[in-house]
């Protein structure tokens, strides 16, 4: 497996290695003693999988507590983690890469790290395995457009289909101890 170790502290960048033959190919999603050895931490409890069109924008989400390993198993998307450590010398800066089934990656989302991607293609097939059950008390949102932020999406000059609860998002700078 290839690991990139991203400017954010604690986040990665992991390229499983795939094995191919004339049957098709075998990739090993998650071993744990080797993901812990990379400093992957925590133990996944949940996985979730959502299916998105070209245009929705997913996030920004925090939990508190909860990392995340996310993958692209169908199509193409453009994923965003953004420290939300307040006490981070990463503090608000923000990491996008392109994630897709043609190039297999996962991006490892460290706890206190906000999260979100927008569907390049037409049907986007996105896997979440995280270290917490997930809990809507918990749960808080930023806005993906949050100026104090300034992720450059490419939407090229389109807006983004964004939930009712995402569109709702505040600015970070007006959420009390998240993280």
């Amino acid at each position: 497996m290839d690991v990139e170790r991203l400017p954010l502290e604690g986040s990665l960048l992991i390229r499983p290695k795939i094995f191919e033959d004339t049957r098709g190919s075998f990739m090993e999603l998650y071993s744990r003693p080797r993901y812990h050895a990379l400093g992957v931490a925590g133990e996944f409890t949940q996985g979730n999988l959502s299916r998105s069109r070209r245009g929705v924008l997913r996030g920004l989400h925090g939990s508190p507590g909860m990392a995340k390993l996310v993958q692209v198993l169908a199509g193409e998307a453009y994923d965003v983690i953004v420290d939300a450590r307040r006490e981070s010398s990463t503090y608000l800066q923000w990491y996008g890469t392109t994630l897709s089934a043609a190039h297999v990656a996962q991006l490892y989302v460290p706890s206190g790290f906000l999260h979100g991607f927008l569907a390049l293609s037409d049907d986007v097939v996105f896997l979440y395995m995280q270290t917490a059950t997930y809990d809507p008390r918990q749960e808080f949102g930023v806005a993906w457009n949050d100026p104090d932020i300034a992720i450059a999406w490419p939407l090229d000059g389109r807006e983004p289909i964004l939930s009712e609860k995402d569109a709702r998002n505040p600015r970070l700078s007006r959420i009390v101890n998240t993280v």
